[in-house]
């Protein structure tokens, strides 16, 4: 078994709102210790650079967002005051995410992250897995297995991530090792923060509805929900995974409604196609572990309660971070592909073996 050592991990999400920081201790199989954390929010200006090179896999504005996100890492880290880290696991910023054609591009130079801090830094964690047919994402369910270790559940259970998209990750921590067969499975569930966050900057200039408060005042349309679910996504098997855009048509479904209903209707969006991804458990969960800025919302919380017939808690229920659990889970990516470790399989991206994504930088 390889020693444990301190690893720092950063994700700049699909929110696109800032950079997430963490500290684990970790040899890679399982979590050690979790340690410091911190947040570097986006400028207004820095989220509109970002913001203008979403979509595209090439040209003025990849290259500017680029550099942005590399010069904003560095200093994401020195916030931390890491001190004596053994490594850096750098997600970088995605931009555009095509899987069926084989491409996807997260922005940020790893190389250059090393030169700047000093540290080696794990990097690119995506694209040896899509080049194999896999989808590259989502990438944290085997971070997830270790956490489902970490608090001592014995029964299955489902991590569910609620970003600028929303996933899910099976877990069955009965089994020893993650590569078991049976052990996960994950996929995209649908949107989640991003057209919220969308449409809340569009009608009122806020960046997201704070504490639900918009949505708590508004009737969600059903009808609006019932016809999104016939997108063809929602029957695909998994794996399957989601660009922050692959639903251009779901501000047009609410653009005719008032600002609360609009608010409201999405938050049943997210509910609703949860409870769509629900069905496609290999076998029922005893609760589902909410992560990712959508926990804070208590109307999409108290939708998924409503429509999912299991305990629905944050992840902070069993002392796990919820704001900072993909950082982590970089983190312990990283160590894994240190060690030459798989970073995802079958079972969570469709990749047809098990891969170990991530190229190694070292200063």
């Amino acid at each position: 078994m390889s020693d444990a050592i301190r690893v720092v991990g950063m994700m700049s999400g699909t929110s696109m709102d800032g950079i997430d920081v963490a500290e684990v201790v970790t040899d890679g199989i399982t979590v050690q210790e979790f340690g410091r954390t911190a947040y570097v929010p986006y400028s207004e200006d820095e989220r509109q650079i970002l913001h203008c090179a979403m979509g595209q896999w090439d040209g003025l504005h990849v290259r500017a967002a680029a550099k942005l996100v590399t010069r904003l890492h560095a200093r994401a880290f020195a916030a931390l005051d890491a001190g004596s880290v053994d490594l850096i696991g750098f997600h970088g910023q995605t931009l555009a995410h095509d899987p069926d054609n084989r491409r996807t591009l997260q922005v940020g130079d790893g190389e250059q992250l090393a030169r700047d801090t000093g540290h080696p830094v794990v990097w690119d964690f995506r694209s040896a897995d899509v080049a194999l047919g896999g989808h590259g994402a989502p990438l944290a369910p085997f971070f997830h297995f270790a956490c489902a270790k970490y608090i001592g559940v014995s029964d299955p259970i489902a991590f569910l991530n609620l970003g600028g998209v929303g996933n899910i990750t099976y877990v069955d921590p009965r089994l020893d090792d993650v590569t078991d067969l049976g052990a996960v499975l994950a996929f995209d569930t649908g949107p989640a923060n991003a057209p919220l966050n969308d449409f809340m900057m569009a009608r009122s200039g806020h960046a997201y509805d704070a504490h639900g408060a918009l949505a708590a005042t508004g009737t969600p349309d059903m009808d609006v929900v019932r016809a999104f679910l016939n997108t063809p996504y929602f029957r695909k098997l998994p794996p399957k995974s989601l660009d922050r855009n692959s639903f251009p048509q779901i501000a047009e479904l609410v653009a005719h409604m008032n600002d609360a209903d609009g608010a409201a209707t999405l938050c049943a969006i997210i509910a609703a196609t949860v409870a769509t991804g629900m069905e496609l458990m290999p076998a029922p969960v005893s609760q589902v572990l909410v992560c990712g800025g959508g926990r804070h919302n208590p109307v999409i919380m108290s939708m998924l309660r409503a429509g999912l017939g299991v305990p629905v808690l944050a992840v902070e229920h069993h002392g796990l971070n919820g704001d900072m659990l993909e950082a982590q889970a970089f983190a312990y990516l990283a160590a894994r592909v240190l060690n030459k470790r798989p970073t995802s399989g079958p079972s969570t991206t469709g990749a047809p073996v098990f891969i170990g994504g991530g190229e190694l930088a070292r200063p």
